[in-house]
């Protein structure tokens, strides 16, 4: 099969949605099929590590003299994401594929909906929508939402009575080398200790929340012995600021950047701090413990969802300060507390989701 996407990143975006398209498509093509991407030249974007990786890379350029946009009434909560109207998205697209007759169309961006998936429908086989929102209509073969505590019926008026659904962490895209850490990494945690501290906000981390993060466990009364393993993007507007703040802590500490071992530095950490995005499932399938810190409206759901279970603890931005050492000190009094964490977080995800979408869309004529 011939498969393309459709995704974005930039420092607004983030990161998530091109990192699980990437682990899919490694999963297609490791089964003989060929993956080629559509993104947009937006800031932070990351076209260098899709090339990198071996894919076609088609790169949509934005007009300069489209500046800002009229948005019309149908217009998306997140349509401002694409930095474009979808029509002209649509068009650049189309363009693109002309020609290459897909069997598929993956899209997964939060600025697209069934307008611009009808537009493209006659270009392509079949389209499947990567979803988290439940916020907008899909005229798609197949969709995809892989977050705990979502149900089928949230789509029921958003989709086509056809649509296939894929729900939940059972089907969440996590890139092979976090399946082949699995059992070294839940073996290590059966003897729990809180010595090394993941602590990662995603590609962009625009309002510096890892400075807070830093803060708060600066005074949480850890020993000077804990490691803290601080991973940030390369378009980082605080990256400069985080490194200073970092080299004047007590700690053992080091600020990676654009890691591409993030599965080795979760087996090795034995609690994590980070976003309540994507990056939760390869913390659950790993095994490890975490705060996740709600960064957007659209992780709300995801970090309840994971807290109700017992595998994490929530915190937003506002209260992270507070949250954070209420932890560490809950840690520190219940000794059994990492593994119940850990227990119950491996429960979550086994990682096998890539697996899974790729038998279904293997088996298009089950549609």
């Amino acid at each position: 099969m011939k498969i393309f996407f459709r995704v974005d990143a930039s420092i607004k975006i983030g990161t998530g949605h091109v990192m699980r398209c990437l682990a899919l498509a490694d999963e297609l093509r490791r089964q003989g099929h060929q993956c080629l991407f559509i993104c947009r030249n937006h800031e932070g974007h990351l076209g260098n590590l899709i090339t990198q990786k071996d894919f076609e890379l088609h790169v949509l350029h934005t007009p300069k003299q489209l500046g800002t946009f009229a948005n019309d009434k149908a217009d998306l909560a997140h349509s401002d994401w694409l930095e474009a109207p979808w029509q002209t998205d649509a068009e650049q697209t189309l363009r693109v594929l002309m020609g290459h007759a897909p069997d598929w169309l993956i899209v997964d961006h939060y600025g697209l909906d069934a307008k611009w998936e009808r537009s493209l429908v006659h270009a392509v086989g079949h389209i499947m929508a990567i979803d988290d929102l439940a916020d907008r209509e899909h005229d798609c073969a197949l969709l995809l939402d892989q977050n705990l505590g979502r149900e089928p019926s949230d789509y029921e008026t958003l989709v086509p009575p056809t649509c296939k659904q894929l729900i939940g962490p059972k089907y969440a895209l996590l890139r092979t080398e976090f399946t082949d850490l699995r059992s070294v990494s839940l073996k290590r945690r059966r003897s729990p200790k809180l010595k090394r501290i993941l602590i990662s906000m995603g590609g962009g981390d625009r309002t510096n929340v890892t400075g807070k993060v830093l803060k708060a466990l600066s005074n949480s009364g850890l020993p000077p012995e804990t490691e803290l393993d601080i991973v940030m993007g390369n378009f980082a507007p605080h990256l400069e600021a985080v490194k200073k703040q970092a080299s004047k802590l007590s700690f053992q500490t080091a600020v990676s950047i654009s890691v591409s071992d993030m599965a080795n530095r979760m087996c090795a950490a034995d609690f994590s701090i980070g976003g309540a995005g994507s990056t939760s499932w390869e913390r659950c399938c790993l095994g490890l413990p975490s705060i996740m810190i709600v960064l957007a409206n659209n992780q709300r759901l995801i970090a309840t969802a994971l807290e109700q279970t017992g595998c994490a603890q929530m915190s937003t931005v506002e209260d992270v300060d507070a949250r954070i050492r209420e932890v560490i000190q809950e840690l520190k009094v219940q000794s059994t507390m990492l593994m119940r964490m850990s227990d119950k977080s491996q429960k979550v995800c086994d990682g096998q989701g890539c697996m899974r979408v790729v038998a279904v869309l293997s088996h298009e004529d089950n549609l």
